[in-house]
């Protein structure tokens, strides 16, 4: 392996320095004009890419699915594919390529992703540098990617801690402390979607599973709601309900939410929350749930504000990544 690849691979195991914003017509001196950045956001059910110059014009953007049942050769293909495509309409090849995803991203696999059949053994930053013909890689977790995306030119710049917390399918956050998105020692900080709901917790990480986000993610609140229910409900339907069995288990994903975020800023102390994800979209009563039990529970009381980029933060995250091995 190449030194380049290795650190491409060993990126989520550092921390991300701030640096100029990507998307805001920022520019940098010296930089190649004809250079193609690749940005790839890997998810559960699809693929999502964009294609930029070094000072930041993006040039196009696509969508595939993930195929995630069809295993890890099969999604390395499509996206391959989808991305080589996109760079010749964008006047390509890659220059550098920044990909993110769930999970820890490590050089011999990616741990705690589950979702994506033999995903656990793909060593992700020497297959894209083989695919796509170069060695300035950098691969990290999709939320810390999407933080990072917020601290350099989104809703955390200029916060000092900043958290940016993202809700929807997956519930985790990313911790920026002095300008850097901070990886924990295994890679794994802000993993809160791990945390215990009770002290007697019958099953936690060591069996797989994540208990809060299990509880109040996207696809925890839509099998709350068909057991409650009786009815298939997505969690935005059920928000938008106003029987009072649907009002009571939205009240009841409220306050949990907002105990683990108020738990998390306790612990760090931040000056500024961010929040983002699919669950966002409830819109008002999300943010007012959180504000109250934040003004009550938190001894210094953070800033509260809606993520910059609310659902593509992640893919936004992915093209810094190939803007720093492009610059690294």
């Amino acid at each position: 392996m190449t030194e380049a690849r290795q650190a491409g691979a060993t990126a989520p195991r550092e921390s991300r320095e701030a640096g100029l914003p990507h998307g805001d017509n920022a520019r940098t001196a010296g930089a190649g004009g004809d250079a193609r950045l690749l940005g790839i956001d890997i998810g559960g059910t699809k693929i999502a890419l964009a294609v930029s110059t070094v000072d930041g014009a993006v040039l196009g953007t696509d969508v595939v699915p993930t195929g995630a049942a069809d295993g890890a050769e099969a999604i390395l293909a499509r996206l391959a594919a989808a991305g080589h495509a996109l760079l010749s309409r964008a006047g390509g090849p890659a220059t550098a390529v920044g990909a993110v995803g769930p999970g820890i991203i490590r050089p011999d696999g990616v741990a705690l992703s589950p979702n994506i059949s033999g995903w656990h053994q793909v060593r992700l930053a020497e297959e894209l540098a083989d695919r796509f013909g170069t060695p300035r890689v950098a691969v990290d977790n999709d939320v810390k990617a999407a933080g990072l995306a917020e601290l350099r030119h989104g809703a955390l710049r200029g916060a000092d801690p900043g958290v940016f917390v993202s809700l929807g399918t997956g519930v985790a956050a990313a911790i920026a402390i002095g300008g850097r998105v901070l990886a924990g020692a295994h890679g794994a900080a802000g993993e809160f979607g791990y945390d215990l709901r009770t002290p007697d917790e019958p099953r936690a990480a060591a069996d797989g599973y994540s208990p809060l986000e299990r509880a109040v993610g996207g696809r925890g609140i839509a099998e709350r709601a068909l057991a409650v229910l009786g009815e298939p409900v997505t969690a935005a339907r059920l928000f938008a309900r106003t029987d009072p069995p649907a009002r009571r288990l939205a009240g009841e994903v409220l306050a949990e939410l907002a105990m683990h975020v108020v738990n998390l800023c306790i612990a760090v102390d931040p000056q500024r929350v961010a929040v983002g994800g699919g669950l966002t979209g409830i819109g008002t009563p999300l943010f007012t749930a959180l504000r109250a039990r934040l003004d009550a529970a938190v001894p210094f009381p953070p800033e509260l504000v809606p993520a910059r980029f609310r659902t593509d933060g992640a893919l936004h995250g992915a093209l810094a990544l190939a803007t720093d091995a492009y610059r690294s």
